[in-house]
């Protein structure tokens, strides 16, 4: 659909206007939806806490793990660690 049509339909005679409009509603698209989600599982072992993540990862939306404070076999949000570390791994990391 062209924005001539667009105008046509809703009404407007002002192009700038129309253009303002359809950029703003992008934007909140953009902003309310995640685009090119991928889900991928990563083995976690004893005692490591660094993993490495794919390369072509832009954001980390949820890590979960399975009976992380329950004992139900479900899964469960990981908490979000903020702020320095006051003891030393094992690793030595």
């Amino acid at each position: 659909m062209k924005v001539t049509e667009l105008m046509e339909r809703v009404g407007i005679n002002q192009t700038g206007r129309a253009i303002a409009y359809i950029k703003d509603g992008l934007e909140e698209i953009n902003v309310l939806s995640e685009s090119n989600v991928n889900i991928d599982n990563i083995d976690i072992e004893k005692d490591k806490r660094h993993y490495n993540f794919p390369a072509d990862m832009v954001k980390v939306l949820d890590i979960r793990c399975k009976n992380h404070l329950n004992t139900s076999n479900e899964y469960r949000s990981i908490p979000r660690l903020v702020g320095n570390l006051t003891n030393k791994d094992s690793d030595g990391i």
